[in-house]
């Protein structure tokens, strides 16, 4: 009994999941606690599960990528990718981050090309973002170290008492299907849109709300006689007056006090609007403004902004900025801006004062698009000595000479005792939320096959897949898993999947580790929607993508993707 209310209470987990209405790490915390109220575990296994060895490899994998990701290296890059024809560029561009995100956080490389790529002119955006998007998960699967789903499915293994993934185990699979997909990804983006206008400003793509206050010399007089009609850059869309919005707007509207002005056009020029009197920009009056900064910027997937409003974080107190628009991606949000609930990946243009800079919290929250505003980068010395580090942590985790924790560890030192890391960078950008998810979703797992809710599972993919053995079994796993990391994330699906399919395979009397890989493969299968993988929403908003857009470029890359892994597996680790 107790395994079929497990089994019930993970279906709503996924039903939650989902529903992107509650961020995984409080998810999976709260279901991860409850197994221990309700006794589906005991409270040791459940600090046994934080305490695993892979869990603390990827926090500190994640902690030396802080200061891996300000090289210099990512931006010397950026400006010789994109030359030549745009097939070149492309192929260019996808090789290079697959090769880079093997080794660092494929966050981290897609953030720093972002930026690059929105403000070049060369190459249309949108034909460049997905496909960065997906060669840094191609990149990711070909080393441990690689993706945090390869770190999660190597503690998952640790947890049921067997070796830990090694370095490049994964390499074998990894590498040609990268390969092959890569191919198939350079002739499915022919059908990628050219978003873009020509002199690919992505501030016309915003509107511009003006409040008129109650002292304002525009109350009671006509658009034609305010001048309202002919601005320069600007035009006025519509008016929201209680409620109500008037659209299109005639030259004899009176304006009254509390209308919303909704202009579109070039909202650079925003300066346009000081002539008016009584005008309230972004939380300043419109005659108050002097010269204002914009910048463009992605909300990320670590900010706090997610799923809640303007008005509840008091985003101008928290980051002395004021919000210009907001676009998800083709779609330009146009009510009231402080109402719209953020979510992430959302584009949002900054109208920002001269500290905006030097607020700590900016790393954290945002992707910077454009504008003047740019991280501290590492100077040559500090780069070199960076990345020649992490290379010779990698090398000496390799070939076996220090293990991978214990020179992840000595290199956070070094970073920390050069100055080159500080503490407050951390504690800023420690992720908490992995760590909680990770943790949690180690747990569940426990929970899953003390209860005996993954046998039973396991029993159902035995019985569908009798006629097929072994092999109908691996696949009937990959599908499981893959429809999980397309339905909610690539972490919570290896999570799900992964005693499914050790249950699987001691049902089969098989070798466990085809079936453990197979999972870490099917869990980095996201290329069909956006909303499942991180780096999918930081490129949909700034390449203006729409749904489909991502199924007709990775529809060909999910079955190839697929049918390469399901043929490798089994033959490079037999059952």
């Amino acid at each position: 009994m107790q395994s079929w209310s497990v089994l019930i209470s993970v279906v709503a987990l996924l039903g939650l999941l989902a529903s992107g209405r509650i961020p995984p790490a409080m998810l999976f915390t709260g279901w991860a606690g409850g197994f221990v109220l309700f006794g589906v575990i005991d409270s040791s296994d459940m600090l046994a599960s934080f305490a695993n060895p892979a869990l603390a490899t990827l926090i500190l994998l994640m902690l030396v990528s802080l200061a891996l990701e300000r090289s210099q290296v990512l931006d010397l890059l950026s400006e010789k990718l994109l030359r030549g024809r745009e097939s070149v560029a492309l192929l260019r561009l996808m090789g290079t981050t697959a090769i880079l995100s093997a080794f660092l956080n494929n966050t981290a490389v897609v953030a720093s090309f972002l930026g690059a790529i929105s403000r070049q002119r060369k190459i249309t955006s949108s034909r460049l973002l997905i496909p960065l998007s997906y060669a840094s998960i191609l990149g990711g699967i070909t080393t441990l170290i690689g993706t945090s789903t390869n770190l999660v499915v190597s503690s998952f293994a640790v947890n049921a008492g067997l070796p830990a993934l090694e370095m490049f185990q994964f390499s074998l699979v990894g590498v040609p299907v990268a390969l092959l997909c890569i191919l198939v990804l350079l002739l499915s983006a022919r059908n990628l849109p050219a978003n873009q206008t020509d002199a690919q400003d992505s501030s016309l793509e915003y509107f511009l709300n003006a409040l008129v206050l109650s002292d304002s010399a525009l109350i009671g007089k006509s658009i034609e006689v305010n001048k309202l009609r002919n601005l320069d850059g600007l035009f006025l869309l519509e008016i929201e007056r209680d409620g109500h919005l008037i659209s299109p707007v005639g030259p004899e509207e009176i304006i009254q006090a509390g209308d919303i002005l909704a202009f579109t056009g070039e909202v650079q020029k925003v300066q346009t609007l000081q002539r008016f009197q009584g005008l309230e920009l972004f939380g300043s009056r419109a005659d108050d403004l002097l010269a204002t900064n914009l910048v463009e910027v992605v909300i990320s997937n670590q900010s706090e902004l997610a799923n809640r409003t303007l008005q509840e974080v008091d985003f101008r107190t928290m980051f002395n900025a004021g919000v210009v628009g907001i676009r998800r991606g083709e779609k330009r949000m146009q009510q009231q801006l402080g109402r719209i609930p953020l979510r992430v990946g959302d584009s949002l243009l900054l109208a920002v004062g001269a500290d905006f800079r030097q607020h700590r919290n900016l790393d954290r929250n945002f992707h910077v698009l454009s504008g003047s505003l740019q991280r501290p980068r590492l100077s040559d010395t500090q780069s070199a000595l960076a990345l020649s580090g992490f290379a010779a942590v990698i090398i000496a985790a390799t070939i076996g000479l220090v293990p991978l924790f214990n020179g992840l560890l000595l290199l956070l030192g070094a970073l920390l005792a050069s100055r080159i890391l500080s503490v407050s960078e951390m504690r800023r950008r420690f992720p908490f939320e992995l760590l909680l998810m990770v943790g949690s979703a180690l747990t569940i797992a426990r929970g899953l096959e003390a209860s005996g809710a993954a046998q039973l599972v396991a029993n159902f993919i035995q019985s569908y897949a009798n006629g097929f053995g072994t092999m109908g079994a691996l696949v009937g796993v990959y599908l499981l898993t893959l429809v999980l990391t397309e339905t909610v994330t690539n972490n919570a699906a290896a999570a799900l999947a992964f005693p499914i399919a050790l249950s699987t395979a001691e049902a089969f009397g098989a070798d466990p580790l085809p079936f453990i890989m197979i999972v870490a493969f099917g869990a980095s299968a996201c290329f069909l929607i956006p909303f499942g993988y991180q780096t999918h929403l930081m490129v949909y908003s700034p390449g203006r993508y729409r749904l489909q857009d991502y199924v007709k470029t990775g529809l060909p890359v999910s079955l190839t993707y697929s049918v390469a892994v399901l043929v490798l597996v089994p033959w490079v680790f037999p059952f």
